[in-house]
C-alpha cells in the first residue's frame, strides 16, 4: 500500500534527519508510501528491492537511490542494513539560481535520477550520510547537500518529467487513495468493502488490483502497517501488549501475536525485551 506520509523529518529550522534501519527496525521493511519530500536511500549491507512507482531496482551495497516527491515507493530488504535521508527541498533554495532549479524539482518540471552509478555522486552522498551522524555540525550537512546538487547540475543528473501512461496514472491515484485511507483508519475495523469503496473499484477487482500494485494482498499491507506501529509503541511505551494490540486494530490478542510473530519472527514480549537487553 503507499500512503501520504505527513511527518516533521529533522526540525522546523533543520528540516533533514537520518534514519539507520536495520532488522530490528520496527519498519525494516519500507511500506509503499509517498510524501512531498526527498528522499535518499542508500545500501550498506545485504540486498533490496527498492520500488519507485511501477519500477523496480535490485540494490547492492554500495548502491544509491533518489527518491523524487510523491513518489509512491517501497522497500522489501533482505539480510539488508540500509540508510535513509529525507529532507525538504526547500529548505536548500537559498539564492535566485539555486531556488529556480529546486522549484522546478518541486513542481516536477524536472526529477532527479533515481538510481545512481556516478562515482562522484555516491561517494558525496556517502559524505552527506555521515555528516548527518554528527548532528552539532550543520556546517558540513548543508556543505555536502550543496556540493551534491552542484554535482547533480554539472552531470545533468535529472530528467524532464517522468511520463507516465494514462492507466499508470489513474492506478497510482487509486493507490494514494485507500493508502491514505488505510494509514488512517488502521486502529480501526476496516473491511474489504471499505477499502474497494475508497479506491473505486469492485471488492473482486480491488483485491487483484493491489496485489498488483504493491505485489501484497489488502490485509497483509494492512497487517504490515499495523504492526509497524505496534513495533514502534512496544519500544516507545509502557503500554500494555494487549492494549497496544487493541489500539492497532486487532480485537484479538492471540491473533495478534501470531501476526506479530509472522511479521517479525519473535513474540511482541521478546521484542520489546530485546530493546531493554540492547540499552
Amino acid at each position: 500500500m503507499a500512503f501520504n506520509e505527513i511527518k516533521l523529518h529533522g526540525t522546523e529550522d533543520f528540516p533533514i534527519e537520518l534514519y539507520c534501519i536495520d532488522k530490528n527496525h520496527p519498519r525494516y521493511e519500507m511500506a509503499h508510501h509517498f510524501h512531498t519530500n526527498i528522499e535518499i536511500i542508500r545500501i550498506l549491507s545485504g540486498n533490496a528491492t527498492v520500488s519507485l512507482n511501477d519500477r523496480h531496482y535490485e540494490a547492492k551495497p554500495g548502491d544509491v537511490l533518489f527518491v523524487n516527491s510523491n513518489v509512491i515507493h517501497s522497500a522489501l530488504p533482505e539480510n539488508c542494513c540500509y540508510e535513509c535521508i529525507v529532507f525538504d527541498s526547500r529548505f536548500i533554495g537559498i539564492n535566485s539560481e539555486f531556488e529556480n532549479f529546486i522549484n522546478r524539482i518541486i513542481n516536477h518540471d524536472i526529477v532527479l535520477k533515481e538510481f545512481s552509478t556516478d562515482t562522484e555522486i555516491n561517494k558525496i552522498t556517502a559524505n552527506l550520510f555521515e555528516s548527518l551522524k554528527n548532528p552539532k555540525n550543520k556546517f558540513a550537512v548543508m556543505g555536502n547537500l550543496y556540493t551534491l546538487f552542484g554535482e547533480f547540475i554539472n552531470k545533468n543528473h535529472f530528467d524532464e518529467k517522468l511520463h507516465i501512461e494514462d492507466d499508470n496514472a489513474k492506478n497510482l491515484y487509486k493507490l494514494k487513495k485507500v493508502l491514505n485511507f488505510m494509514r488512517a483508519s488502521y486502529s480501526k475495523h476496516i473491511t474489504l468493502d471499505d477499502m474497494a469503496k475508497t479506491a473505486g473499484v469492485s471488492p473482486k477487482y480491488f483485491c487483484s488490483f493491489f496485489k498488483n500494485m504493491t505485489s501484497k494482498k489488502p490485509i497483509e499491507y494492512l497487517n504490515s502497517y499495523r504492526i509497524e506501529k505496534a513495533s514502534a509503541m512496544l519500544l516507545a511505551s509502557d503500554e500494555s501488549v494487549t492494549d497496544i494490540a487493541y489500539s492497532c486494530g486487532f480485537n484479538d490478542l492471540s491473533y495478534f501475536i501470531k501476526v506479530f510473530k509472522d511479521f517479525k519472527g519473535i513474540s511482541p514480549k521478546q521484542f520489546r525485551g530485546n530493546k531493554i537487553n540492547n540499552v
